[in-house]
C-alpha cells in the first residue's frame, strides 16, 4: 500500500504509464505533468509495458536473499523445543547455543512466541474458526453447579457457617450421614458461534427429553430475533447420542454435530462460556438462597447479550451481530 505522501497511487501510475507507452508522450513530458521525476516516470512505464495494470501494484521490498537467516534445521529445533516441551527463548537458546532474541523472532515469525497460540493436549498451533453468519452453528453443552443453601454457601460465609446453612436448609432428602442433599442445578446452555449470543436455562436433569425440550425452546428463541438454526455441536453425552434427539434435530430441519472424544477444546465456545457464566453470575456473587441465584440469571444473560462487550466481536455486545432482529429499526 502506498504511503500517505506519495506522489501517484495505483491508479495515477497506470495513467502515467499509459501516457507514455500507448499515447507515445515522452518520459520528460509525462513526468512533468504528475510531479515526479524523470526516473520514476521511465520505471512505472517500463513496468507496465512489460507485465500490464497488474504492474502498477506496489511489489514487496523482502530481498531476494537474506544470508543471515536462520537456518531451516535450526528453525525446526527452536520449534519442536517449544512445542514438545513448552520452553521459553531464554531456555531454548540455551539449549542451541544462539541468542535469546533470535529465538523469539523465530517463534513470533512461526506463530507460536504465545503459548497460549499452542493447543495444551497436542502441542499443536491452536486452530480457530468462526461460521460467517448467526445460525450456522449453535454450540450446545450442560454446566452443573451446586446448589445455594438458605443463608449463603461457603464461597461468601466460609466454610464453617457453610456447613452450618447447609445442614439447616429444610425440606431436603438426607444422605446416610444424616447431611442434606441440596441437589444439582443443570444449566443448559447454547451459544451461537459466530455472534457469541447465548440462550441458557435451568432444569433439574440432563436426559433426553430435557435437552430436546431446550433444543425447541432455544430455536423459537434465536428465531423471534431472526436467526435461522442450520447445525448445532455437541459431545457425546447420552442425551445427545439418543434417537430422542435424532429425531428433534430432523424434525427442525437441524444437522446435529458431534465433537470429538475427550476434546472438550472442539466446543470451546461453550466452554468459555461456562466460565464467564460462572464468574459473572453463578459464583460473582453472594446469594441467600438457590431460589435467588435461579431468579437473577435472565437478567444477568441479558447483561451478557446486549451490554458486555465480547473480545471476539470487536468489543461489542454479541447482539450488535444479529442485524436483522424484528422491530430493531423501528
Amino acid at each position: 500500500m502506498s504511503h500517505a505522501n506519495a506522489a501517484l497511487t495505483p491508479r495515477a501510475r497506470l495513467r502515467l504509464a499509459r501516457l507514455i507507452v500507448d499515447d507515445g508522450w515522452p518520459i520528460a513530458r509525462a513526468a512533468e505533468r504528475y510531479d515526479v521525476s524523470w526516473p520514476t516516470a521511465k520505471r512505472w512505464a517500463d513496468r507496465y509495458a512489460e507485465a500490464g495494470e497488474a504492474a502498477m501494484l506496489d511489489r514487496s521490498s523482502r530481498p531476494h536473499r537474506s544470508p543471515a537467516r536462520t537456518p531451516h534445521p535450526q528453525v525446526r529445533r527452536i520449534v519442536h523445543l517449544r512445542w514438545k516441551q513448552r520452553l521459553g527463548p531464554v531456555q531454548i537458546a540455551g539449549r542451541l547455543g544462539m541468542p535469546a532474541s533470535t529465538v523469539h523472532a523465530v517463534l513470533t515469525r512461526c506463530r507460536i512466541n504465545r503459548l497460549s497460540h499452542i493447543d495444551r493436549v497436542t502441542g499443536e498451533p491452536v486452530r480457530r474458526y468462526e461460521h460467517d453468519h448467526p445460525g450456522a452453528m449453535l454450540h450446545i453443552d450442560v454446566k452443573k453447579l451446586g446448589n445455594v443453601p438458605d443463608g449463603g454457601g461457603w464461597r461468601y460465609v466460609g466454610r464453617v457457617q457453610g456447613r452450618t446453612n447447609r445442614a439447616a436448609t429444610p425440606d431436603r432428602p438426607r444422605n446416610k450421614y444424616r447431611g442434606p442433599l441440596l441437589g444439582t442445578a443443570f444449566v443448559h446452555t447454547v451459544v451461537d458461534d459466530h455472534s457469541r449470543v447465548a440462550y441458557a436455562e435451568i432444569c433439574d436433569d440432563e436426559t433426553a427429553a430435557t435437552a430436546v425440550g431446550v433444543l425447541h425452546r432455544a430455536v423459537n428463541w434465536f428465531a423471534a430475533r431472526g436467526v435461522s438454526i442450520e447445525r448445532v455441536l455437541t459431545d457425546n453425552g447420552s442425551a445427545y447420542r439418543s434417537r430422542h434427539w435424532s429425531r428433534a434435530c430432523a424434525e427442525l430441519g437441524i444437522t446435529p454435530k458431534k465433537t470429538r472424544p475427550y476434546r472438550p477444546q472442539t466446543n470451546g465456545k461453550v466452554e468459555r462460556f461456562h466460565r464467564t457464566l460462572a464468574d459473572g453470575w453463578a459464583l460473582g456473587r453472594f446469594y441467600a438462597s438457590e431460589s435467588a441465584r435461579r431468579k437473577a440469571l435472565p437478567a444477568w444473560l441479558h447483561h451478557y447479550n446486549h451490554h458486555r462487550p465480547h473480545t471476539a466481536t470487536g468489543g461489542k455486545p454479541p447482539i450488535t451481530r444479529l442485524t436483522n432482529i424484528p422491530g430493531q429499526y423501528t
